[in-house]
């Protein structure tokens, strides 16, 4: 609920406080007053887009602030929570415009964007008149209006869900016969390459293994003479016969000598030991020198064969084998791909089942709702003279989306056997107003803790009509809060708290002000309202009339 408006330096008004009410808040005066200079400062504290000169000629700057009430389940809390801003039963909303025409927002005494004040806005304001284009008279919240009419969030709800499954579904499928297209259009090069890769069996290491043995081999006929010389060097009658003749030797002189021979006939020991084990190993070397010409083809053809396929497929040799085991996998996709597809296309198909499924029980649910609201609206527009008017709530079969298949719109016929159209383009400016209300009303019900305000929602009509349109305005603020900027005097007389909007100049500047008005004060601005400029006793006893009326 709006609880305060304070306005400074905005257009003609520079300092007004309006301390509002629940219930229905009438604001009268004459034209030109001001009035809408009221709505024009609390959309601009709202973050609304309106005109850009709203500073007061002469001042640096104009702020507007405006106070909320909040109950700790008012929409408007979960807009701050996610905006960062802590819960408060209080909202205070302040922004400010400079002569330059740089715009300041605060929220709470913090700094906010205007898409913060825009989103809080949507909770707690509603502003309805002849060009309300921005609520009922535009189409794409039909559908909205009618589920909240309705009561079908439970089955949005399911419907989304449902929606959401579907959506994944047909990704997935569509993801995997993408990918199935991708492997079908390299399916020969893969077949080869795997067939290639299975013939040579390639193993990790194998490539350096064999890279050594080949340079063994290709030096194997030079090294062998050099090792067998040397082989021959160190046995037979070299270094192992001149070993054995001098260990005789010394052994000989050894007794004659008292022990100074022992240790060299033991190094001797040693050094034959020694030779041994050397001569072993050379002959070992020989052994793998003798080098069949036929083994080192065998071992270049796989060498070659191994660099040629890395190659080929920008890998290293040693890598081969993981690149196989890469394209078999891709060859495994192809080769099951039928049976995934399969299983994903019956996937979606059920995922689609139970989309259609809670698509048809909401598409029921808003069916039955249209044609309640088409009563329910038949049954408020007769007390507003608008009884041969048709109302119909159009449902149509749209795209399917997370909100179901249906569009929605409303739509009127003003006279039996007239075509029906947009409300925005078969009505009138008098009957516009009188069908908005007839619509609010039935779809208000049940809604609280929101503003309402109808800037002259009554303009064009007048006598029974105007009462209609008052009464059912008064209703609309019952439990919640109506402002109401009016020319009528029978909607003045219902309402529950009075201000008269006027225009005063003092040393050649014009300014507005607004008034709170007394039992008095209300007879004699109705009594104005109803026969101008004077008034007369007849006119204040219809005002008493009206006003007692109204009671």
């Amino acid at each position: 609920m709006l609880l305060s408006l304070d306005i400074r330096d905005m257009l003609i008004i520079d300092r007004l406080e309006l301390a509002f009410q629940p219930g229905l808040n009438v604001l009268t005066g004459e034209t030109g007053a001001g009035k809408s200079i009221l709505l024009d400062s609390l959309g601009f504290v709202l973050g609304w887009r309106g005109r850009a000169d709203l500073v007061r000629q002469g001042a640096d700057q104009g702020e507007v602030v405006a106070e909320f009430a909040l109950g700790p389940d008012h929409p408007a809390q979960t807009i701050l929570a996610d905006a960062g801003f802590e819960p408060s039963d209080t909202l205070l909303l302040r922004r400010v415009n400079a002569r330059d025409g740089r715009k300041t927002a605060w929220v709470n005494d913090r700094r906010a964007s205007g898409e913060v004040l825009r989103a809080l806005s949507e909770t707690l304001v509603e502003l309805h008149g002849q060009q309300d284009d921005r609520g009922l008279l535009n189409p794409r919240g039909h559908r909205d209006l009618l589920d909240a009419y309705a009561g079908v969030s439970d089955q949005i709800a399911a419907t989304r869900r449902a929606w959401t499954t579907l959506r994944k579904a047909r990704k997935a499928r569509e993801a995997e016969a993408a990918r199935l297209a991708e492997v079908a259009a390299e399916e020969d090069f893969l077949r080869h390459a795997v067939a290639e890769l299975d013939a040579l069996e390639p193993e990790p290491g194998e490539e350096a293994t064999l890279d050594s043995r080949r340079r063994l081999m290709q030096a194997a006929q030079k090294l062998k003479g050099d090792v067998a010389r040397a082989l021959a060097a160190l046995s037979g009658e070299g270094a192992e016969r001149m070993l054995v003749d001098a260990t005789r030797w010394l052994e000989g002189a050894a007794d004659e000598v008292e022990g100074r021979l022992d240790g060299p006939l033991e190094a001797l020991g040693r050094a034959m030991d020694a030779l041994g084990e050397a001569q072993n190993g050379i002959e070992s070397c020989l052994d793998a020198l003798d080098i069949n010409p036929s083994e080192l083809e065998a071992v270049e053809e796989r060498l070659f064969g191994l660099r040629g396929l890395a190659r080929k497929h920008s890998v290293l040799p040693d890598d081969l084998g993981d690149f196989a085991a890469t394209l078999r996998q891709r060859l495994d996709v192809l080769d099951n791909g039928a049976r995934q597809m399969a299983d994903l296309a019956r996937a979606e198909e059920d995922a689609r089942a139970a989309y259609d499924d809670a698509a048809r029980v909401l598409s029921a649910a808003r069916t039955a709702a249209a044609a309640s609201l088409d009563t329910d609206m038949a049954r408020e527009l007769a007390p507003l003279k608008l009884d041969r008017a048709v109302f119909t709530t159009v449902l149509k079969v749209d795209e399917p989306g997370p909100d179901g298949v249906d569009s929605v719109s409303f739509e009127v016929a003003t006279n039996p056997g007239a075509p029906a159209g947009p409300l925005s383009r078969i009505a009138s400016g008098g009957e516009l107003s009188r069908f908005l209300l007839a619509l609010k009303v039935c779809l208000v019900r049940g809604v609280s803790g929101i503003t309402m305000i109808f800037d002259e929602i009554d303009r064009g009509v007048g006598g029974a009509t105007a009462d209609a349109v008052g009464r059912r305005l008064r209703a609309l603020a019952q439990g919640s809060q109506v402002l109401v900027v009016t020319h009528s005097p029978q909607v003045a007389a219902l309402g529950a708290h009075h201000w008269r909007v006027e225009k005063q100049v003092c040393n050649d500047i014009t300014l507005s002000r607004v008034v709170p008005l007394s039992a008095d004060d209300r007879v004699q601005e109705i009594a104005r309202m109803l026969s101008g400029d004077t008034i007369t006793k007849a006119a204040r006893a219809a005002a008493e009339d009206l006003l007692h009326a109204g009671t």
